[in-house]
């Protein structure tokens, strides 16, 4: 018993001398996985770039972090793995929580890591021109809105461009922005530079549509070329950057980046928004351009059964195609709104082997990433890509827009309101060549 005692004594004389965890410690996991979003102009609600900052709301971190709310990343880190993962792992949430019951001290400064650097024009280098967007204002009408643009602009000569960054001047109402590139080839636009810029309606343009109310043919009435999804936003994700040789387009001098869709959400007063691109040029042109393919809603494949959503009950959904030649997907986009309860991919290779693409087993509408593999993610020719989302329409849910529950449909004649559904798996993928397994697509950074 004398024995047992000093051992239980010991214990707690070496653990009451464990040194405290400080900010040093927890500086790095912070800067890391929150201050992205949560510094000036961003859609964080504070600032977490320094020690004071994060002192004041400790116990707020301590409580986000152990409910897993906080850092956003719906994807099943056991699944698959991506590039920028902001995932904290069950050590570093005890060491922040252990901070925060602790007092939330300081510790060494001189030990502490410098606080990362946001440039407010750009998140990924100095770009080669800017282009303004029209402003535009955000009525407070308590209404979405979903607004076709065009932004056009001229260069001196032809150009190669390897990416379009588009920087959101208004980030708490902006939801989602997908940018076309038009460009013209001889053909002359000359009503390209001349009004309407901005044609706004409750529902989302095609583009046949959009093309004629905003003056984007050419004089002899035919269509320019068009890169789809050259640039695209949503809330806390970074612009798409691949290794030189992958992806980025050749324009003309005449050329027009046009918003297929921007979407506000809902205000109560009025706001303005002066979004803008940053343009950066390539020195070679385009190798081995991206292709895009989207599941589902707007898609290639029909969704099974139809996207018809019974009120007070939680459904199932599903959606597949085959693929006809080898592809090495780079970049994938779930998309669901707000009753989506779970998504998960994957595809069968003609041997019936597995391929994991992406499962969230906890849908989150206000966080929707565009997911980049570390390595291209190779799917066979004839393989098979199956998508299944599942969809909470009961009063449980509490992000259920309608109380009681009622019968919720994917959208119709252009309309992708948050109040309807979509069920989506959008791929940026390249046709298979040898070696793509090996690309290291972490190479990203602008030159």
């Amino acid at each position: 018993m004398r024995l047992l005692l000093i051992f239980s004594i010991s214990i707690i004389l070496l653990q009451s001398c464990k040194p405290k965890p400080t900010f040093v410690d927890i500086a790095p996991i912070i800067y890391k996985n929150c201050s992205g979003c949560h510094r000036p102009g961003q859609s964080g609600p504070m600032s977490l770039l320094s020690y004071t900052d994060c002192k004041k709301v400790a116990h707020t971190i301590k409580y986000t972090t152990e409910s897993r709310q906080m850092p956003p990343w719906p994807a099943d880190v056991n699944y698959v793995q991506f590039l920028d993962e902001k995932f904290l792992t069950d050590a570093e949430i005890k060491l922040i929580s252990d901070w925060a019951e602790n007092g939330a001290l300081e510790g060494d400064k001189e030990k502490t890591p410098k606080a990362p650097s946001f440039p407010d024009s750009s998140e990924i280098g100095i770009p080669d021109l800017r282009i303004p967007c029209e402003p535009f204002l955000i009525k407070g009408d308590k209404r979405e809105k979903f607004i076709m643009m065009k932004v056009p602009f001229t260069l001196e000569n032809d150009t190669n461009i390897r990416c379009i960054e588009f920087v959101a001047g208004n980030k708490k109402l902006i939801h989602h922005m997908n940018g076309h590139m038009i460009t013209f080839d001889k053909r002359e636009p000359a009503l390209l530079y001349a009004p309407p810029f901005i044609v706004d309606r409750d529902t989302a343009y095609e583009i046949s549509e959009s093309a004629h109310n905003l003056h984007l043919l050419a004089d002899d009435g035919s269509y320019p070329t068009m890169y789809g999804s050259v640039s695209n936003y949503l809330p806390g994700t970074g612009t798409m950057i691949y290794p030189n040789g992958i992806g980025g387009w050749r324009i003309h001098k005449n050329s027009a980046l046009l918003l297929r869709d921007i979407h506000y959400g809902a205000t109560t007063i009025d706001q303005w928004d002066s979004s803008y691109f940053n343009l950066f040029f390539a020195k070679e042109k385009p190798v081995r351009p991206t292709l895009e393919i989207q599941l589902g809603t707007l898609g290639i494949s029909k969704i099974e059964p139809p996207l018809i959503i019974p009120p007070d009950k939680i459904t199932t959904y599903r959606t597949q195609a085959t693929v006809p030649v080898a592809i090495s997907i780079l970049t994938i986009n779930p998309h669901m709104h707000l009753i989506g309860k779970s998504f998960w991919a994957y595809a069968l290779t003609p041997q019936q082997d597995t391929i994991r693409i992406v499962r969230i087993n906890k849908w989150d509408f206000r966080w929707q990433y565009f997911y980049t593999y570390p390595k291209p993610i190779i799917i066979p020719a004839g393989s098979t890509i199956y998508v299944e989302g599942s969809f909470d329409n009961t009063d449980k849910n509490p992000n259920n827009p309608n109380n009681p529950p009622i019968i919720i449909r994917e959208p119709v004649g252009g309309n992708m309101r948050t109040t309807d559904e979509m069920f989506q798996l959008i791929i940026t993928y390249l046709p298979y060549q040898k070696g793509d397994e090996k690309i290291d697509l972490s190479k990203n950074t602008i030159d």
